[in-house]
């Protein structure tokens, strides 16, 4: 969780200067869910995120230095320069990729999974979306599909009460993500978001559910993004949420309510964890300056690993 905020904090220093020029959709705030969810995750399971995958990336232990030169739209980047911040993908860790389309990487978990029950792999696929993703018809459909073919999918429904700038009363007639997902045969529960061990306890047993054959499972972790939609800024001013709502949300911080936790049980020290802050730093700052030295792509890589006629 250090980790993914640390990164995340760096970009939104960084992205003024205007080097990084792809939008950034940043996840400071839900941390706690893809630190839990890929701390259960076996080896070769598989994870898909949406807009904040960055969190999934890292938790999954795939090249930092990579990834910051791909927003920096380098060569040596995860996608050579040409994915950005929402397109990225590290299969070699089990991070297959996120999209741009909302719920647009749904119905591509739910087959990968339909693809390892064919195979007879004891494998599981685990996707993340925001509450937006709701919305979208394919949701629904995937649903669907996941249960009757009992297949081994994992749905983290990220609630964190926006999409885009719609508060979710506006967008849906009830708040029962997790409700809605029963009716069509999917077990589901509501959890706290922003406590990384109610993540990672609800997730193993999801996890080890489905690899099973107990089928498809939802998990709908009610948290809250800090910064905008996309951007590095905060988006008080906008006037579509209220800085007393974002203060209420900062109490709530999942870094801090572990480590109060921590050191409570006195596991840890305030000397463990200023070490730990500056090994992370250390290791995001070699990541910048890796990315930063890069080469940029030749006008001839504009061609490659694209379909052409």
């Amino acid at each position: 969780m250090l980790k993914i905020r640390q990164v995340e904090q760096a970009i939104a220093a960084l992205y003024p200067g205007q080097e990084i020029k792809c939008p950034v959709h940043l996840c400071t705030g839900q941390e706690a869910i893809p630190a839990g969810v890929c701390q259960a995750l076996a080896k070769n399971d598989i994870v898909f995120g949406s807009h904040r995958a960055h969190g999934y990336y890292i938790a999954r232990g795939a090249s930092l230095r990579i990834f910051i030169a791909e927003l920096y739209g380098k060569a040596s980047g995860c996608g050579k320069g040409k994915s950005g911040s929402q397109h990225f993908a590290a299969p070699e860790v089990g991070f297959m990729g996120s999209s741009a389309i909302v719920a647009g990487t749904v119905p591509i978990a739910v087959g990968s999974a339909l693809a390892f029950k064919m195979q007879g792999r004891p494998l599981v696929a685990v996707v993340d979306f925001g509450d937006g993703a709701t919305d979208e018809g394919i949701f629904y459909e995937a649903l669907n599909f996941a249960a009757l073919k009992k297949l081994p999918v994992v749905f983290i429904c990220e609630n964190n009460t926006y999409a885009t700038h719609a508060h979710i009363r506006v967008r849906q007639a009830k708040n029962n993500i997790a409700q809605r997902a029963r009716v069509f045969g999917v077990p589901a529960t509501k959890i706290n978001g922003n406590n990384v061990l109610e993540v990672f306890r609800t997730a193993k047993s999801a996890i080890k559910r489905a690899r099973s054959g107990g089928g498809p499972f939802l998990i709908e972790c009610e948290t809250y993004r800090w910064m905008s939609h996309v951007g590095p800024e905060y988006d008080c001013n906008l006037g579509y949420r209220s800085e007393d709502e974002l203060k209420q949300w900062f109490k709530k911080c999942p870094l801090k309510v572990f480590q109060d936790l921590f050191i409570q049980k006195k596991l840890i020290t305030d000397t463990d964890l200023n070490k730990m802050l500056d090994q992370v730093n250390t290791e995001v700052k070699a990541a910048v300056d890796f990315a930063k030295s890069s080469l940029a792509p030749s006008p001839q890589d504009l061609l490659m690993d694209v379909y052409r006629l």
